[in-house]
């Protein structure tokens, strides 16, 4: 009876680890073990003996810090990365500051169709990046788009809108475009999440709309904010899909326009994926720290408001 109850126990205990083991796998296989082979990668590089030719001739060998030290040089690598920034500088403070607006409008009492604007916000998120920077990509495209065929008939000047510094405005509209909406439902579930009779307190005192939103609203909604950043900089530091997709029809946009079509192009193109490898890592490093930096700072300042 004992050894019964003994297995039993054993086999209650041992439940959770069963359910975890299916995602512990598929984690390990597509997710732990690539990550690990590129780091592997990016130690790597092949040497050629001789002229190059013959069965021995091409031999993978250890490289040591060779492939990150020419990644820090590689100035098209930087200026890729300085470009991202700058594009960050314009997508992140617009797409939250959206998000915001729509999710405090939509939780007004005076809301009018919540449910339909709530899916119309959302929907274009839920549209796949490259189909999204097709469309707009037509829309951009001065011969075809309806937009500058009516420009031209009120006689109003026609941006170029794929050359130059409106470049950046182009692709941040994209983004701004696919991500609010993700954004707008993290903010607006966690604004449903404040009590009502915090609300109703706020509104016993006087307090109009606007200044409960400002003074109750979004300073509880202040996690959420983290959390939207937090995401908002990863996605800007490993946009691919708009450029890419934007390069056939603008000279603008080169092979090498922000650091993963730099990687890319040397996985692909150049077929050095040591290199690519090298430069995948030092990204998600970069990425990893400044997530990192920021969610503890973040932290440090909630301790000190909750201490004060």
């Amino acid at each position: 009876m004992s050894s019964s109850t003994s297995r039993r126990s054993y086999g209650v205990k041992g439940a959770p680890y069963g359910f975890l083991l299916p995602a512990t796998i598929l984690f390990a296989l597509f997710f732990a073990l690539p990550i690990g082979y590129a780091v592997w990668l990016s130690f790597r590089k092949v040497r050629v003996f001789g002229l190059g030719l013959g069965s021995g001739a091409r031999k993978e060998v250890w490289a040591g810090f060779e492939n990150y030290t020419q990644a820090f040089q590689d100035s098209e690598l930087l200026h890729g990365t300085l470009r991202v920034l700058g594009y960050g500088c314009v997508v992140v403070p617009v797409m939250l500051g959206l998000a915001l607006l729509f999710a405090l409008m939509l939780d007004s009492e005076k809301v009018r169709l919540a449910p339909f604007t709530r899916l119309a916000i959302f929907l274009p998120y839920a549209i796949p990046g490259v189909v999204a920077a097709l469309l707009w990509g037509f829309l951009y495209l001065p011969d075809v788009s309806p937009f500058y065929f009516v420009l031209d008939k009120l006689g109003l000047p026609q941006p170029d809108l794929l050359d130059g510094g409106p470049l950046y405005l182009a692709l941040s509209n994209i983004a701004v475009w696919g991500g609010t909406g993700f954004n707008m439902i993290v903010i607006y579930t966690s604004l449903r999440s404040i009590p009502a009779e915090v609300l109703e307190a706020a509104k016993l005192d006087g307090a109009t709309p606007l200044q409960v939103a400002v003074r109750i609203k979004i300073p509880m909604v202040a996690p959420s904010l983290v959390l939207t950043f937090f995401f908002s900089i990863i996605a800007t530091l490993q946009v691919f899909n708009e450029p890419t997709t934007l390069k056939p029809l603008t000279n603008s946009v080169n092979t090498t326009w922000s650091p993963l079509m730099k990687v890319y192009q040397d996985a692909f193109g150049r077929n050095d994926i040591y290199s690519a490898a090298a430069e995948a890592t030092l990204i998600a490093v970069v990425t990893l720290l400044l997530s990192f930096g920021f969610l503890r700072a973040a932290n440090r300042r909630n301790k000190q408001e909750a201490a004060g």
